[in-house]
């Protein structure tokens, strides 16, 4: 969460805030946390008495836990240890303090612990009270045993289960932890001082900072998302759709239309059909909601859930069966293969005329994270990609047939079939036109990039004098400061206000630039190992819309990163007349635009 990280301290910096500790608060402050804890956080945490315990209990992957450590004047030697869990997800891990004169105060919910464990463990009699944070990671990997008796669904409730019996594989705990606390946990956990035990800071669990408090939501760089200006005068959005090709880019684009959709299609008395993928869905999911109340109108309605999203098994389970019980045919995957493709198809029919529309996408269909995490989405109603689209849903209902109908697939780029040769085939295709003296490049935006026969193309792409320009979030094993390449190639990383999730790939072709949005990374599992979906962007103006998002994404100098062998992560050297920071940008460029269109309307 390190792009959430930078901004809020960014924040912090220019606004009166301040996040306390349990030792600074005034008079009015304590009595507030006093408060707040016996309302709000005493009835949440069950402290455990970890000496009298045989072993440590079950200690969650994603939970936080106060190590505690009690003591008395009178005694060095007398002292009892103690583990809390926090309960984040129950009360919430900031929490507003009452202001000092115009500044705002914020205390973290393991500060309000702190504050209170006199209280908490009054019993004892203790006077000294140490109290530090840590977490431990197990091992998350799921089994999935060959037990034909078993449906897969119970094959993941097992493997959840035993999840809880993982060995714990890291330990990350705060440096200040007493050293006698720090030995016992260790002891415990069965770990040992070669295994993955990691002194940090006071603050652990930093994905809790992307529900930090609106307080800092200032206007001028957090602005608000819209609508295209061709959803907005529309009476439905499905209407739009089925004469021309809208293009989303979340989160500067609304989320809405994606919900507007499938309620649309919900309602739709000729609409018969709905056919969707789900990965990672939101707690509340209106998509959910959507799909429900189509099943309830009598729609067919399938959902491809993903139970081996990781982290999110459990989640899914329960969406499983309340989808279920609503009549929605749910698919449960392929075995050894995860469906990490973001596809729906709806299905239409008006006497005898049949229609079908619906959408791809970068990203998951999660209106929480769409909210920061910047993604693309084709909607459109496109005989051929919908047709492709129909190709994966058979293959997923019917994938003990084979492939062989993934391999059909001629406009969509498709994982595990078809997707790695097509892109061979283009790179290919840049080598070439580069050697006959012609332009060539190619422009690659990925999470990350580690297959490593896409990144020998790319060598050879180079070496033959193709224009290599690449965005890469995450993970990064290409070396780019080869002498061969006959120009430099450049690489950068953008880590800023929303998270960079979307892929896109562009591809010169002798100045009819072919442009693509996927769900792939350039890693061997999703290119092996998934069902993944690329659609080509054909609309002459959307094209040039990812284009030119690229292009000012590719020129940022405020937040980008420069990739190279030596992995410094130096930022982008502030050369020129302007400083670009590519997500404003971006948000200008489209807003912008969406004006000239309002203000060419209205003409």
């Amino acid at each position: 969460m390190q792009q959430n990280l930078e901004w809020y301290s960014e924040r912090i910096k220019k606004e009166k805030i301040a996040l306390l500790t349990e030792k600074e608060l005034n008079k009015t402050q304590q009595n507030f946390v006093r408060k707040f804890f016996d309302e709000q956080v005493r009835s949440n945490i069950i402290p455990l008495m970890i000496e009298s315990l045989p072993q440590l209990p079950y200690l969650r992957d994603k939970s936080i836990f106060l190590g505690v450590v009690m003591r008395k004047k009178n005694s060095a030697y007398q002292q009892k240890y103690a583990l809390i869990e926090i309960p984040t997800k129950a009360v919430g891990r900031f929490i507003l303090l009452p202001k000092i004169k115009d500044e705002q105060n914020i205390i973290l919910l393991e500060d309000v612990i702190r504050f209170n464990l006199p209280v908490i463990f009054s019993y004892f009699g203790y006077d000294i009270f140490e109290a530090h944070v840590f977490k431990v990671t197990r091992d998350a990997e799921i089994d999935l045993d060959n037990d034909i008796s078993t449906t897969f669904a119970e094959k993941i409730e097992k493997g959840i289960k035993n999840r809880r019996k993982g060995k714990p594989v890291r330990f990350v705990y705060d440096k200040e932890m007493d050293p006698g606390l720090l030995e016992f946990l260790i002891r415990k956990l069965n770990l040992n001082r070669k295994s993955n035990i990691i002194p940090g800071g006071r603050i652990h669990n930093f994905r809790h900072f992307m529900d930090f408090p609106d307080i800092l939501a200032d206007k001028s760089t957090r602005r608000a998302s819209f609508i295209p200006k061709s959803l907005q005068t529309a009476l439905r959005v499905t209407d739009v759709i089925l004469k021309q090709d809208v293009l989303l880019h979340f989160p500067y684009h609304a989320f809405d239309p994606i919900i507007d959709l499938l309620r649309e299609a919900a309602m739709d008395p000729d609409v018969i059909s709905i056919k969707i993928t789900a990965y990672r869905l939101a707690p509340n999911s209106k998509i959910i909601n959507a799909l429900i109340n189509a099943a309830r109108n009598g729609k067919q309605v399938v959902v491809m859930l993903e139970l081996k999203a990781r982290f999110d098994e459990e989640a899914n389970l329960e969406w499983k069966n309340i989808l279920e019980e609503e009549g929605v045919k749910v698919l449960l995957g392929v075995p050894k293969t995860k469906i990490h493709a973001k596809l729906c198809v709806i299905s239409k029919r008006s006497g005898t005329r049949s229609r079908q529309y619906g959408f791809v996408s970068t990203g998951n269909l999660n209106e929480k994270t769409a909210t920061v995490y910047g993604d693309h989405c084709l909607l459109t109603s496109n005989r051929n990609v919908m047709n492709d689209i129909n190709k994966i849903f058979r293959y997923l209902e019917n994938w003990k047939d084979g492939s062989s109908i993934l391999k059909s697939c001629n406009t969509l780029m498709v994982c595990p079939t078809n997707m790695r040769n097509e892109l061979y085939k283009l790179i290919e295709t840049e080598i070439k036109n580069a050697k006959a003296g012609k332009p060539a490049g190619i422009i690659l935006k990925v999470n990350s990039l580690s297959d490593a026969s896409l990144i020998d193309k790319l060598y050879a792409a180079g070496a033959a004098g193709v224009k290599i320009e690449m965005i890469v979030r995450g993970i990064f094993c290409a070396e780019i400061d080869r002498k061969k390449f006959k120009q430099p190639v450049k690489a950068i990383s953008i880590v800023d206000e929303y998270l960079e999730h979307s892929r896109v790939m562009i591809f010169h072709n002798a100045g009819n630039e072919k442009v693509y949005i996927s769900s792939a990374d350039w890693m061997v599992r999703n290119l092996n190992h998934r069902v993944e979906a690329a659609v080509p962007v054909t609309n002459h103006e959307l094209k040039q819309e990812i284009i030119d998002i690229i292009h000012i994404q590719l020129k940022d100098n405020v937040k980008a990163r420069i990739l190279n062998s030596e992995l410094a992560n130096n930022y982008v050297p502030f050369t020129g007349k302007k400083k670009i920071r590519s997500q404003i940008e971006t948000y200008h460029y489209l807003f912008r635009k969406n004006n000239l269109k309002s203000e060419a309307s209205s003409n």
